[in-house]
């Protein structure tokens, strides 16, 4: 009885990596060695003719292992299945750090796919947002995507859907059924689907991907079918080149439930428009904290135009010196940015023990109320986290606006529904990538607002 072939694990796949890595130079001499034999077979007594198959060919190690590498990061990647976990913009990142990987070790590998492996729901749903919220600011609203809203859009609109798969529109809803499929568990959107669906539009009709088939017929008579899957989406597309993807209610619901899932009710960031808190009233649900990522705050910081050392290397003294405020300033994580850059600041927070552990840092901080405090405007920036409560944001914001300069900026990290929802405070807008704030425990969609006071 044959054994049973165990499974190929990562560590197998590194362990054959190293072996190979470590005969490049024995493989190359092997093969020269082949090479010269196989001249041989071609002469008698030795006597040379011609070249046998061209010139020798020259082979360099480092060639040889680069490639090697190259096709054990692929081998992991493969064996881990990542590519029905990750998000299309971490795959194509991951391609594009194939043209020069680091080296494969357990501990390198664990670093780049352990989070896909331990949280493998978080990344396939942090997918389906990224793609999405391309598609159709509705999709970055947190309130538009609850079961139940009426808002959630049935259709998208794809420009420059051509006639080749890798054009724009193409692309982009490959991404999407990507996405979608990867919800669902189903396989990944297939080469000959595109075949399927321009034989609809060779027809003039809508390509309905719902499991369906299409044929087409050569001039010879030879006749081929292509197979759809069932991914409940029809798309229809005009002489202009552009198409209009729709969902059906079964894709429709899976689309809405993955992301009300992924954005979670933990914000409710949607209240009922008539409410006018008072400032305590907004100060109380402000408890629901959420401290700024890194990222986030080196984001809002060089929106604000917050000076940085770094743009100074030739002379870091020549960076300006300037006063910020950070209303609702937590436990100081943005202070601490601002003062890593060499810059003087100002908090204020309510709650007593995160200003107690801001002040602990050794951060100027104001243990009060914000929208009690009176405005003076002394700040050349402002660079805020306001509650994301309801709309009690707007009111932080239209408050900590009285405090910049003539000339000054502010930049309000504020939740979408901001921005595409209720149209209350107009600026700049730079929306910040899905789950920006995942690591502080939520992964409401998020954007950053900049006003620029006018000097006098």
């Amino acid at each position: 009885m044959d054994a049973i072939a165990l499974p190929t694990t990562v560590a197998d796949i590194i362990d054959e990596y190293a072996s190979k890595d470590a005969a490049i130079e024995q493989a190359i001499a092997d093969f020269e060695q082949a090479y010269d034999r196989l001249g041989m077979s071609a002469t008698v007594q030795g006597v040379y003719v011609e070249s046998v198959g061209g010139s020798k060919p020259y082979l360099h190690a480092g060639s040889l292992r680069g490639n090697l590498l190259k096709s054990a990061w692929r081998a992991v990647y493969n064996r881990l299945q990542i590519d029905s976990i990750a998000p299309v913009k971490d795959k194509k990142l991951f391609d594009q750090a194939l043209a020069s990987p680091p080296p494969l070790t357990m501990e390198t590998a664990k670093a780049t796919f352990g989070d896909y492996l331990t949280r493998p729901r978080f990344h396939i749903l942090r997918g389906l947002a990224e793609v999405f919220t391309t598609l159709d600011p509705a999709y970055k609203s947190h309130g538009k995507v609850r079961i139940g809203v009426k808002g959630l859009p049935k259709r998208v609109i794809l420009n420059s859907f051509g006639e080749y798969s890798s054009n724009y529109g193409r692309e982009k809803f490959k991404d999407m059924a990507n996405a979608l499929a990867a919800v669902r568990g189903q396989p990944g959107f297939e080469w000959s689907e595109w075949s399927a669906m321009d034989c609809a539009f060779r027809l003039g009709e809508d390509a309905m991907l719902d499991g369906r088939e299409y044929s087409r017929t050569d001039r010879y008579g030879k006749t081929e079918t292509f197979k759809t899957a069932d991914r409940g989406l029809t798309v229809r597309k005009f002489a202009n080149g552009n198409a209009h993807v729709f969902f059906d209610k079964w894709a429709l619901l899976d689309i809405n439930k993955a992301l009300a899932e992924f954005y979670g009710e933990v914000l409710p960031d949607a209240e009922e428009e008539d409410v006018r808190p008072s400032a305590s009233t907004a100060v109380a649900k402000d408890l629901q904290f959420y401290w700024s990522p890194p990222e986030v705050i080196e984001a809002a910081l060089e929106f604000a135009h917050v000076p940085n050392p770094a743009h100074y290397s030739s002379n870091r003294h020549q960076c300006p010196v300037v006063r910020v405020l950070e209303p609702s300033c937590g436990d100081g994580r943005i202070l601490d940015m601002i003062r890593a850059r060499g810059h003087k600041s100002l908090g204020i927070e309510y709650h007593p023990s995160r200003a107690d552990e801001a002040k602990a840092k050794g951060h100027a901080v104001l243990a009060a109320n914000f929208l009690e405090h009176p405005a003076t405007p002394d700040f050349d920036a402002v660079v805020m986290n306001p509650p994301f409560y309801g709309r009690h944001y707007a009111q932080h914001v239209r408050h900590a606006y009285k405090f910049l300069k003539p000339g000054g900026t502010l930049v309000a990290i504020l939740p979408a529904t901001a921005r595409y929802d209720h149209d209350e405070l107009t600026g700049e807008w730079r929306d910040l990538p899905v789950a920006s704030f995942a690591a502080a425990g939520t992964n409401v969609p998020t954007t950053m607002l900049r006003l620029v006071k006018p000097r006098a």
